[in-house]
């Protein structure tokens, strides 16, 4: 597998579990995991890098999502010999070109994985690259049935399966031991980038509305400075705190602080949510959610929490109230959330729907 997106630990045990699962259908299975040293100002976090075989490669323009590549990694193939090289990058990406054609220089059979869920035409090189790729990859996992939709649309003949990127674990994701504080005032929580696409305006309108309420906003971005104008303008400069963004292995404290975590997103023209996945970190977590209805957000709740119209700040609110006046709707989806972590988005499952498709695209040799 080779993948940036392993930089970060807590995704680390996904490999964990695929060696087991493959190990468990043919013992003599070996996983090797390619990953670079840092993907823009993310550096490797190795929380698990002693459970698998998790090999650092160098990397070439870290942090440009199109031109990223990973130049020894043709050698690293040559010398591993794999049945299968799973590219977790999409399929108009320099780093998949060249690790598809070093792929099937060394024999392997191949399978890629995308979020891209708005149908877009990319200028040559990166058409011509996509193109090569989606008539040669074996398979393909797609993060929702909406990114699904859009590569079936480009190339029919795609062999595509859904399946989540990463799930959580769900012993490390599990809800709070102690109750909350009954002192502690109505809180809610973001978590995530400070950009305009991200809704976070939105929710400072609402959290105004909410005399009683208070948020904690988790993250960094370009909104950053103009959110803690906003904070002020509002009068919320004693109800709202905003922090630097937590490790991934720590990130399930700040889920215990909040009553409700809110995922306000809304649709741009180049982008919308293509999972959410604070929301099913908050829900293992035992924490109700509140999602627009912008991508994949409405599909990930489900009946696990409330889902409000994109851009609408009264909507957002009175979803907001309506948990704050009911602490046994908080209960119930507490309770629902995290049975719908447990039923559809665990680690374990992820990994062992992804061993399902590597053996069937071996099998298919």
């Amino acid at each position: 597998m080779i993948s940036k997106a392993l930089v970060v630990a807590a995704y680390q045990h996904k490999c964990e579990l695929i060696h087991k699962a493959l190990q468990a259908h043919d013992e003599r299975s070996q996983l090797a995991t390619f990953v670079p040293p840092h993907w823009g100002a993310q550096t490797l976090e190795n929380a698990y890098a002693k459970k698998h075989d998790l090999r650092v490669i160098p990397i070439r323009l870290s942090g440009n999502y199109h031109l990223h590549h990973y130049p020894t990694l043709a050698q690293e193939l040559a010398e591993f010999k794999p049945d299968l090289v799973h590219i977790d990058e999409e399929p108009y990406n320099l780093a998949t070109f060249l690790a598809l054609r070093a792929a099937k220089k060394v024999g392997a059979r191949s399978v890629l994985f995308s979020w891209q869920n708005l149908y877009r035409h990319y200028p040559p090189p990166f058409r011509w690259m996509e193109q090569w790729v989606l008539r040669h990859i074996d398979a393909a996992l797609m993060g929702s049935t909406e990114a699904e939709q859009v590569w079936q649309r480009k190339y029919a003949k795609l062999k595509t399966h859904v399946i989540p990127q990463f799930g959580v674990d769900e012993q490390h994701f599990k809800p709070r031991a102690a109750p909350r504080p009954a002192e502690q005032p109505f809180t809610i929580g973001f978590a995530g980038r400070l950009v305009y696409e991200k809704g976070v305006d939105l929710l400072l309108h609402a959290v105004a509305a909410l005399p009683n309420a208070r948020a904690i906003i988790l993250g960094n971005g370009n909104q950053q400075a103009a959110l803690h104008t906003l904070a002020n303008t509002l009068g919320l400069n004693q109800r709202v705190e905003f922090r630097p963004p937590l490790p991934s292995t720590r990130i399930h404290e700040f889920y215990h602080e909040i009553d409700v975590l809110a995922l306000p997103s809304r649709t741009l023209p180049n982008w919308k949510e293509q999972f959410g996945r604070v929301l099913i970190e908050a829900m293992a977590c035992g924490v109700p959610v509140v999602g627009s209805r912008c991508g994949e957000i409405p599909h990930v709740i489900g009946d696990a929490g409330l889902v409000f119209t994109e851009n609408d700040v009264y909507s957002l609110s009175h979803a907001l109230q309506r948990l704050a006046d009911s602490p046994s709707l908080c209960e119930t989806f507490a309770i629902k959330g995290r049975q719908r972590v447990l039923n559809h988005f665990t680690m374990q499952s992820i990994a062992r729907q992804t061993v399902q498709v590597y053996t069937t695209v071996v099998d298919s040799r």
